[in-house]
């Protein structure tokens, strides 16, 4: 079992930024790839960022256009998002799961451990 708590959400103007963290316990030497998704109310669960758990490799939504920055902590287990240049249509819950599938993989269906959320809101 994978254990992820995910903070950092909170209201932020157009513009603005917002780091969010997952901290994560448990069997984490099973997982291979950790990724942060998000989903608008009347929208589909929507892959944002992933990081391999242990590596540099990374991999990132399109709509993401450089304004976001996955990353980890290894002393801590803690995998943040660095979000900038924040857009009201960012507005979602932000959601961190953990995957045991030995590739980069963007389909939410292949990971495993999933986080409650936090509540992003842009306001315009």
């Amino acid at each position: 079992q994978v254990q992820l708590v995910e903070s950092g959400g909170g209201l932020v103007q157009n513009g603005g930024s917002l780091r969010l963290s997952c901290a994560a316990s448990g069997r984490t030497d099973t997982m291979f790839t950790m990724g942060w998704f998000r989903q608008a109310p009347g929208k589909e669960r929507e892959f944002v960022a992933g990081i391999r758990w242990r590596g540099v490799s990374t991999r990132y939504a399109d709509f993401v256009e450089g304004r976001f920055v996955i990353s980890r902590d290894d002393a801590k287990n803690t995998f943040y998002l660095q979000m900038s240049g924040l857009k009201p249509e960012d507005t979602a819950v932000y959601y961190c799961a953990a995957s045991a599938v030995r590739e980069l993989t963007a389909s939410n269906l292949r990971y495993n451990y999933w986080g409650r959320g936090t509540q992003v809101t842009v306001s315009s």
